[in-house]
């Protein structure tokens, strides 16, 4: 048995899944993702991964700019006549009318151990909360965000040194094999849906560019977990003399403290001071302006004055 399936989805976590669920034999008879992008400075135009995944498949692939009120994407939809919807990492709100379309529903594959970080970015924020474990669950996609009865889940550790693009990888993994399961379970009866206890949610909303921004008030260690969230995207980043000051690489450290922000340098390593009494080591940083460098390179080449901070 093989289920007819519509799959939705647009970065690269979408492409584990994508690929797990045509080897298990299900029949992906088109594929929605988002439009190609401009990158870079050429601003030349990109797909996304599972663009190019689909192609490699030679599947039919969709790219609408917009889903809730668009008949001729609607039309496509219900010609296809799919079983079911595969969702994960799409990034559009699925509409209500796609909702009803397929017998099985709209399955979706979330990166968090749901109802606790509901939203767009669920790893980086179990990460940047210092969260030790984290997973994937699949949920039926309901009109409410990440609010849908639950599937499965799959609880995984999270190491204290891993970053958000170590656990997105991870999970990219544990998910596609979750996804297959729940396949499995819907197409033979033999899974239940569970309703969420709405009263136990947390939201892991869109990240901005000024998450990144480095709070010295707060201790050594939850300035290292924002920044292990943050990675790649938006990072972490401060002011020195008034000009952007991006911490590339960093680690709590023992025995240096001083004001909230206060740089110090000792035999070629750079500090700063938190909250707390405690301290950060910055390993590789870039000045505005400038290229990204190690530690001991920008102590050589920056006289660092005495009580200088950072934040200012």
């Amino acid at each position: 048995m093989s289920l007819r399936l519509v799959y939705c989805g647009t970065p690269e976590f979408a492409v584990p899944t994508f690929e797990a669920v045509i080897a298990a034999g299900h029949e992906v008879a088109l594929v929605v993702t988002q439009p190609d992008k401009p990158v870079g400075r050429r601003m030349e135009m990109q797909p996304p991964p599972v663009k190019l995944a689909a192609q490699a498949h030679g599947i039919p692939v969709v790219q609408p700019a917009k889903i809730r009120h668009n008949d001729e994407f609607r039309a496509q939809l219900e010609a296809v006549r799919p079983d079911v919807i595969v969702v994960v990492a799409y990034g559009r709100i699925i509409p209500k009318w796609m909702l009803g379309l397929p017998p099985l529903g709209n399955i979706n594959l979330h990166g968090s151990l749901l109802p606790k970080y509901r939203g767009a970015a669920p790893i980086q924020w179990a990460i940047a909360n210092g969260e030790t474990r984290t997973g994937v669950t699949t949920m039926r996609i309901d009109e409410g965000l990440d609010s849908g009865p639950l599937l499965l889940a799959e609880v995984q550790w999270i190491a204290p040194e891993e970053t958000s693009v170590d656990v997105f990888e991870c999970l990219a993994d544990v998910g596609a094999k979750l996804m297959v399961k729940t396949l499995y379970g819907l197409e033979c009866g033999t899974l239940a849906a569970v309703e969420q206890n709405h009263a136990e949610a947390t939201l892991a909303p869109i990240l901005k560019r000024e998450d990144g921004l480095i709070d010295f008030a707060q201790n050594a260690q939850q300035i290292y977990n924002r920044w292990r969230g943050f990675q790649p995207w938006p990072g972490a980043y401060t002011l020195l003399r008034g000009k952007k000051f991006i911490v590339h690489r960093m680690r709590p450290a023992a025995g240096a403290s001083g004001e909230p922000g206060e740089l110090l340098v000792d035999q070629g390593r750079m500090f700063a001071a938190c909250g707390e009494a405690s301290a950060v080591e910055l390993l590789e940083v870039q000045a505005e302006g400038k290229r990204r460098m190690s530690a001991a390179e920008f102590v050589r080449g920056f006289q660092v004055q005495p009580a200088e901070r950072l934040g200012a």
